[in-house]
């Protein structure tokens, strides 16, 4: 009786030890549990057919004048700023004094500069003169040679006659045609004489001329510099603050900004749009512009090559009126669109992945109570939305937010 008590223990044993192996093979094979989500932390999209706008967003941009809005106004020569008139901030009409400078040095060069135009003035006065009454000597003596040419000319053919006649010997007549023909001849040279003089004139006050409009353009050179000591305002505006501001007793040279007028709502939304998706914009593309009061349409009018921090910087030129309120230094975002996609699938863009790249997402039971991960490959991107290329179709429902800490599983349960 103990044997056989002994040996069905062993086998009762026996058979634990077969059942426990097996039971723990058996857990060993299976699945974990799937983790419990709750369903009102996630954000689900439902793929869907159709048409979208490919676009781009700048949350960070503002609204800064435009470069043909902006008057620079520079110092003309070296001087000292006097008396500030107006200060920044200050609404201002074209012809506004902003500010006088003096420049004691310029008014002397100014006066110098009338006293020389009076001075080539009289010059030129005085050589015309000269030359005049030389030329009219001339034309006297011209005349005189002129009038006994014609004289001679007469006497000539008056002999002429009488030979024929038989009045006078030929050798009178020989006589009196050679003096007609010698003054002749001095009166063509008279004439001559005359012509070049009358071009030396031309010359000699043409360059006596030329030093007075030399005297002229130096004086009105200093007198617009002169005027330019009153410093005003050529369009309407603000004025703006200049980077070093101007002060009373400052010395400014020839070239320093003594101030900045900008023109009042001639303003353009400059936008910091990331590198990676700003090289797909091009010049002309649409664009929206939210200022916080309404939305202006745009499209790109620049797109700066420079990278910095990441972003490229583009300005974007309103096409409509800007609402009230809408200054100078405003934060506005921006949206440019860049191309519209026909008959495609879509999906709103996940939390994390890039376009035309694989993503791991996961996808919703029909009955919206567990999801399982999928590859799906995408295409082009927008803002908020993204193309579907292939593992999705449409109706599914997919997870789009942050799902990185369940990495380590396919399927998850939703609560």
């Amino acid at each position: 009786m103990k044997k056989q008590k002994r040996r069905r223990l062993y086998i009762w044993a026996g058979i634990g030890v077969v059942v426990l192996t097996i039971a723990v093979v058996l857990v060993s094979r299976l699945k974990p549990a799937a983790p419990t989500v709750d369903a009102s932390t996630i954000w689900p999209d439902t793929v869907k057919r159709g048409d979208f706008t490919r676009q781009v967003h700048g949350s960070t941009g503002t609204l800064v004048p435009r470069e043909d809005s902006i008057e620079l106004i520079p110092a003309l020569t070296d001087a000292t700023v006097v008396r500030i008139r107006v200060l920044p901030g200050t609404i201002v009409k074209p012809d506004t004094i902003l500010m006088d400078l003096s420049a004691p040095e310029l008014e002397q060069k100014l006066l110098d500069a009338k006293l020389q135009v009076k001075q080539a003035e009289s010059d030129y006065k005085a050589q015309e003169a000269q030359l005049q009454s030389t030329l009219m000597d001339k034309k006297i003596a011209a005349a005189q040679v002129n009038a006994e040419d014609s004289q001679d000319q007469i006497q000539a053919k008056t002999d002429e006659q009488l030979l024929k006649l038989g009045v006078i010997a030929g050798i009178a007549y020989d006589k009196s045609k050679n003096t007609a023909d010698q003054l002749a001849a001095q009166h063509k040279l008279s004439l001559q004489q005359l012509d070049v003089n009358e071009k030396n004139i031309q010359v000699q006050l043409a360059s006596s001329q030329s030093k007075i409009d030399q005297a002229k353009t130096l004086m009105a050179l200093y007198q617009k510099q002169t005027d330019a000591l009153e410093v005003r305002a050529a369009i309407a505006g603000e004025v703006d603050p200049l980077p070093v501001p101007m002060s009373v007793g400052t010395h400014v040279t020839a070239g320093t900004s003594l101030a900045e007028v900008v023109q009042l709502g001639k303003l353009k939304a400059a936008l910091q749009i990331a590198e990676t998706q700003a090289r797909d914009i091009q010049i002309g593309l649409p664009a929206s512009i939210d200022t916080h009061n309404g939305v202006v349409p745009g499209h790109v009018a620049r797109i700066d090559p420079a990278v910095l921090n990441g972003t490229r910087t583009v300005d974007v030129q309103l096409d409509g009126p800007l609402p009230a309120g809408a200054v100078k230094g405003l934060s506005v975002d921006g949206t440019i669109d860049l191309e519209h996609l026909h008959d495609v699938l879509y999906v709103g863009r996940p939390a994390l992945g890039n376009e035309n790249s694989t993503l791991s997402l996961f996808k919703e039971s029909p009955d919206h109570k567990t999801a399982e991960r999928v590859q799906v490959k995408v295409g082009k991107a927008s803002v908020n939305s993204i193309q579907v290329l292939d593992g999705l179709k449409e109706g599914d429902t997919v997870i789009l937010s942050d799902m990185s800490r369940y990495d380590a599983v396919d399927r998850i349960r939703l609560e």
